[in-house]
């Protein structure tokens, strides 16, 4: 296991883990900050109510994958902030380390699966005929790219704090770099897809079908991708050097990089929800539609994230 003995037998860090403010020095703690109460509450706040918001938008238009995937990804950063009090309250907690540090690095990938989707709907929606490729190949490329992505940040997380030295910690570490990096390429690549389809759209496609809905729900779509991987960007540069960085150790670059950004980008899909785009019926149309295996690969992203989550907590137990 991943410990930091101090003398007198106290533990800083891991599982074993016997630490508090009383008995050992802040700079002992492996992030050397207590994680800012009002900040925390803010962003729970926010992801709570961004939530509620897609249960509501979900419900309405009946586009229940999408749903699922916000709704997933938004309990996660609450999770995960949740966490960060924990922490506030005893830097040394292992426990409320492991959970910010799993469920705030994994959440955006659910968002990044609602996003995915909506390409091909989009060019359901618009013109098929211009498409360089099936719509349906979006989903069942990038959606898998994300599974891939959730995994190797989920158990890069977990083995980085469950290891019993430092280069065991590095290793876990350069896993979840690796699916960082493997998510900024797939989310880098599907923005330029993305935008080559609406060049070609706007160059070819029937131009009446843009109507002001449509593109005031393809802005919103495009700012989330874009802080997402402005978010991705951060965190790889934060856990390029490890744990144990100056910039892991910083707590306002985090709160700006990761917390705002991605609040932002997770209220932008409320007010650009694809309902805006699509209405009721092509949301239901969407998720329904047999020739359409939208619903379904949200659906497989959701349940191999839960098995994910599963297998990390039974890991920590071990």
């Amino acid at each position: 296991m991943a410990t930091s003995t101090l003398p007198g037998g106290l533990i800083a860090f891991g599982p074993d883990a016997n630490c508090t403010l009383a008995l050992c020095p802040l700079e002992a703690s492996l992030l050397q900050y207590r994680p800012s109460l009002p900040a925390s509450i803010t962003f729970i706040s926010v992801f709570g109510l961004s939530l509620l918001v897609h249960t509501a938008q979900g419900i309405r238009s009946k586009s229940w994958g999408f749903m699922s995937c916000m709704i997933s990804g938004c309990i996660f950063e609450v999770i995960g902030y949740i966490g960060r009090i924990i922490i506030n309250d005893n830097p040394f907690d292992f426990g409320g380390f492991l959970i910010q540090i799993i469920c705030i690095t994994v959440a955006p990938v659910f968002f990044c699966s609602a996003i995915y989707v909506l390409l091909s709907q989009v060019i359901n929606l618009l013109d098929r005929s211009i498409s360089r490729c099936d719509p349906r190949l979006f989903y069942w490329i990038f959606i898998p790219c994300d599974i891939v992505s959730l995994v190797l940040q989920a158990t890069g997380g977990a083995l980085s704090c469950i290891a019993s030295t430092k280069a065991d910690i590095d290793v876990g570490v350069d896993i979840s770099l690796a699916g960082l990096i493997f998510q900024v390429v797939t989310l880098t690549i599907f923005f330029f897809l993305f935008a080559d389809y609406m060049i070609l759209c706007w160059r070819l496609g029937p131009r009446e079908k843009l109507t002001r809905r449509l593109l005031f729900f393809l802005l919103f779509l495009s700012l989330s991708v874009l802080f997402i991987l402005i978010r991705c960007v951060y965190r790889i540069v934060e856990l390029h050097e490890g744990y144990f960085s100056e910039l892991f150790r910083e707590e306002v670059p985090f709160i700006v990089l990761e917390s705002g950004i991605m609040s932002i980008g997770v209220i932008c899909l409320n007010i650009g929800h694809p309902s805006l785009a699509f209405g009721r019926r092509g949301s239901k149309k969407m998720e329904l539609d047999p020739t359409d295996s939208g619903d379904s690969a949200y659906e497989l992203t959701n349940r191999l994230a839960v098995s994910a989550a599963l297998a990390v907590a039974e890991e920590q137990d071990t």
